[in-house]
């Protein structure tokens, strides 16, 4: 099947819509859209190639209706506008359809811009590294504010149960994501969040798939920043260079965060405790006091300053700011403890860039001094699993007793001697002497965990997708071992 063009004349929307269709609804944030759509009035429908639990039953209990498959006949109804998700290729039966209608489309990114950030504070959180965290701990607080935010994040925020709500107040967070829009609008999704602020945590390279290399990204962040109004304020975290150089060029005010001397807010006196850390907020060279945040590691500690310097730059008392910081839930899958079973602890985290699986397994190495680091990666993105990241990913393990690497499902559209190697990564680690092994499936991994682990141990699961579900099916071996 052949796509049509879409015409650029319909990305917009239109003035009086009442039925809107999303296609490629039961992606994480295309259904948290549709919720919110829904609760502002629309009439929502939807369609999805994998209609399954649990974004099924989240659509069906709110009473969406979802058609199973991609088809023509989808769009029957004509919609006054669809949706089209970033899943959706232009040789997509509904797009082509959408072509021939010539109906009005936007993309998700433009769809929250239009219906949901227009007269509101957005408050958008950027970077490599830290966005879901980051946003998740913005949200968490000013809810604890009394503020109401409204926010769409792409994990699952403790605090609210759920990633996205509409809000009464007047503060919306997003996480901005750098990845591009559409098919149709290739560019960086953060470039539709219009910005009042922002807070830039890390920029490196990533997602080898859309962009050529780290200057095709700090382009497109430099853009992001550019749009931030002179009125607003960009928090930036000066000790990475390239955020350090981007700010530079910021036609907003910048407020530096990070460890050095030139920076605004400083993190101090950082001491782990278990799965919490207590650090000293340091503004403008005096002290404010102790701040405490349930979750490991000195990069959460960042995360969280940049919190504080936003929240504090928007009027917030810091004595409240912190305690609602103190009180934050987490987000699932970041750091998070799925159970114990006979004295072994499993995690669930979300690190696949190689910066991330460092600074997660240092954090937890710190919470966790004296005991047995077990990590299972599975590399599953785009970028982990070409070999751009092959040498840097066999720097990043140095925190953990033994290394379980899943090797990857292959991307058919390159060639095998440019994508990742499971194999070499466990030759690699195990050449600077740590015990690492090559799996060639999820069972063949739990088979080995079955033999190696004994109480006290802590194993750490790093993945950015399901992995057959290996987390609840390692507990409920590890029960079946008792």
């Amino acid at each position: 099947m052949s796509g049509r063009l879409l015409d650029p004349a319909l990305n917009r929307a239109p003035d009086h819509p009442r039925h809107i269709h999303l296609i490629g609804i039961c992606g994480t944030g295309m259904a948290a859209l549709a919720s919110m759509l829904q609760e502002r009035g629309y009439t929502v429908t939807g369609s999805d190639q994998n209609v399954y639990p649990p974004m099924s039953d989240f659509l069906a209990r709110l009473g969406i209706e979802v058609m199973s498959g991609y088809a023509a006949a989808n769009l029957a109804a004509r919609p006054d506008l669809v949706v089209v998700g970033n899943v959706v290729r232009i040789t997509n039966p509904e797009a082509v359809e959408l072509a021939r209608l010539g109906l009005p489309y936007l993309s998700m990114p433009q769809t929250l811009g239009h219906f949901f950030l227009e007269g509101k504070c957005s408050l958008v959180v950027a970077g490599t590294h830290g966005k879901t965290t980051t946003s998740s701990l913005l949200a968490t607080t000013l809810h604890r504010l009394g503020a109401g935010p409204g926010f769409m994040i792409g994990g699952l925020v403790e605090a609210f149960g759920r990633n996205a709500q509409v809000g009464e107040g007047s503060h919306f967070v997003v996480e901005g994501d750098e990845y591009d829009t559409a098919f149709f609008n290739k560019v960086s999704k953060f470039q539709h969040y219009r910005p009042n602020c922002a807070i830039l945590t890390s920029v490196e390279f990533d997602h080898a798939d859309i962009f050529p290399d780290l200057a095709a990204i700090e382009a497109s962040f430099a853009e992001f920043i550019g749009r931030i109004p002179p009125t607003g304020a960009l928090v930036a975290c000066l000790d990475d260079p390239v955020v350090a150089t981007l700010a530079g060029a910021a036609r907003c005010p910048v407020i530096g965060y990070g460890s050095g001397a030139d920076c605004e807010w400083q993190l101090a006196d950082l001491h782990a405790q278990g799965l919490s850390i207590e650090f000293t907020a340091v503004h403008r060279g005096q002290p404010l006091g102790r701040c405490t945040l349930p979750m490991p590691g000195r990069h959460n500690g960042l995360n969280a300053l940049a919190v504080i310097a936003l929240l504090h730059h928007l009027g917030f008392a810091f004595e409240a700011i912190v305690a609602g910081l103190a009180s934050f839930e987490g987000v699932k899958r970041r750091q998070q403890i799925r159970g114990v079973v006979r004295g072994v602890t499993v995690i669930d985290d979300f690190a696949h860039h190689p910066t991330a699986v460092r600074e997660t397994l240092h954090a937890l190495r710190l919470a966790w001094p004296e005991n047995r680091l077990i990590v299972v990666f599975e590399p599953r993105t785009n970028s982990s699993r070409r070999a751009v990241f092959q040498a840097e990913y066999a720097r990043v393990f140095s925190d953990a007793d033994q290394v379980l690497i899943r090797e990857h499902v292959p991307l058919d559209t390159l060639p095998m001697n440019e994508q990742f190697s499971s194999v070499r990564l466990a030759a690699d680690l195990a050449a600077q002497g740590l015990a690492a092994k090559a799996f060639p499936d999820t069972e063949a991994i739990l088979a080995a965990l079955d033999d190696r682990c004994r109480e006290g141990d802590v194993v750490v699961i790093l993945s950015n997708g399901g992995f057959d579900n290996i987390h609840e099916r390692l507990l409920a071996q590890l029960g079946r071992s008792a």
